[in-house]
């Protein structure tokens, strides 16, 4: 590779002036807000009660690095969008993740986070995802009269040889096969899972562990389980009907369904062709498939379009308007997808890419937590700003990614960020906030 000894480069004039460009601006960072994330994490305690959950082996006189300070290194270098350990062989001379992580030298390298991350064992994951449990039980100060506990399966890419990792018919690739839990925007549960299971596997167990935990909190509150027609099992849904759980689950349409919907499919496909507009027609009846125990609620939507029937089922033991039932609860579920996308698109929780089982589920969990900050910044610091409802990659753009000059002495450490920065006012709102 040709050495460069160039120091100072030229460019074309503008306005009569020269333009020049040299390196000696002195330790720049792009990650200016990541105090914001350190603000966040000092608020809740994340990261500090999730590093006590992981057993430190090392011998004590040689090691440079707490499980504390490489568990903020990560979490925080994935809310900077920096989603693979190579990234951290230049990040960790970043003065400000540094000082966010709370040291003054070199941060971990990437080998140190490497054996970091694959010393990760089963115990630490449980007890990482209970953690996730009790933030979200904490940030209530008053409790709630009710909570939607909305379960979603999703597919994550795997390219090498992983351990569990298998093809998977649906989605038509190697992949694993996660199970999230969100209570509206806060997350309750991240499990990986290998792909050639039900996709409703271990949702039974997770849902009665929720339920119980939440319920020793508040054991007035109702609890409402809703999930797609994936985790629509009568016997999880007689669990439900035994424990006071509420549920709205989807169910997919068979030929005896479609038979008792019938009249309305027709109805809406007659009203269509007969005014060329969108239709949409509810209806409800009682059905049991021949392996269950009993009857329940079915609710029809008979939707027809341009393209055609559009026909949806879904079962529930809510009471309540059909429309009302599918419109206002079951289809509020698809923002769960989005929080999902929003933590593998944004987030990076798809970098599943060790080869061994646990270090690929800590993955998952520091990607979580990640989310976890992100969430709480958005629903407490930006509550009535233009970012309320912002994703995390919104949010990281426009908040953390901020190119300051750092100084750093032996008395203070200094941001110095652009006159220009346009968001100024929000910055110092959600700073405040945060306090």
């Amino acid at each position: 590779m040709t050495e460069y000894t160039q120091t100072h480069f030229n460019f074309p004039s503008c306005k009569s002036r020269k333009i020049t460009v040299d390196f000696s601006g002195g330790n720049i960072t792009s990650n200016g807000g990541v105090l914001l994330l350190r603000q966040a994490d000092r608020k809740l305690g994340l990261t500090r009660a999730a590093a006590r959950l992981i057993p430190d082996d090392r011998r004590k006189a040689s090691v440079k690095h707490s499980i504390e300070q490489m568990f903020r290194q990560r979490v925080y270098a994935l809310g900077c969008g920096e989603e693979d350990l190579n990234d951290h062989d230049e990040l960790r001379q970043d003065i400000a993740l540094q000082t966010a992580v709370g040291c003054d030298k070199a941060l971990a390298s990437p080998s140190t986070r490497w054996r970091f991350e694959n010393s990760a064992q089963r115990q630490a994951a449980v007890d990482m995802n209970a953690l996730l449990v009790e933030q979200f039980i904490r940030s209530h100060t008053v409790a709630p009269k009710e909570i939607i506990l909305d379960f979603d399966a999703t597919d994550d890419v795997v390219h090498g040889d992983q351990d569990g990792r298998f093809f998977h018919g649906y989605y038509d690739h190697y992949c694993f096969l996660p199970l999230y839990v969100f209570c509206g925007s806060q997350l309750l549960c991240a499990y990986l899972r290998p792909s050639k299971i039900d996709g409703a596997k271990h949702a039974w167990a997770i849902l009665a562990l929720l339920t119980k935990r939440v319920r020793e909190v508040w054991p007035e509150m109702n609890v409402i389980f809703r999930g797609d027609s994936g985790f629509c099992r009568w016997k999880m849904l007689r669990w439900c009907e035994s424990h006071g759980v509420d549920y709205i689950v989807g169910i997919g349409g068979n030929a005896r369904l479609k038979q008792f919907g019938a009249r309305l499919i027709e109805q809406s496909k007659a009203a269509y062709e007969q005014t060329e507009e969108k239709q949409r027609l509810f209806s409800e009846f009682n059905y049991a498939a021949a392996t269950w125990d009993r009857e329940r609620r079915v609710i029809i939507k008979a939707e027809h379009t341009i393209l055609g029937a559009n026909t949806r089922f879904i079962l529930t033991s809510l009471e309540g308007d059909a429309q009302e039932l599918y419109d206002e609860i079951y289809c509020a579920r698809g923002d769960m997808e989005n929080r999902i996308k929003e933590q593998q698109l944004d987030l990076y929780a798809d970098r599943t890419s060790c080869h061994n089982w646990w270090p690929n589920q800590l993955r998952l969990m520091l990607s979580s937590f990640t989310y976890v900050l992100f969430e709480h910044i958005r629903r407490t610091a930006l509550k009535i700003t233009r970012l309320a409802n912002a994703t995390s990659a919104s949010i990281r753009n426009k908040l953390i990614r901020i190119g300051a000059v750092t100084v750093r002495n032996t008395r203070r450490i200094r941001f110095h960020m652009s006159t220009a920065y346009p968001r100024q006012e929000l910055f110092a709102l959600v700073t405040a906030r945060l306090q």
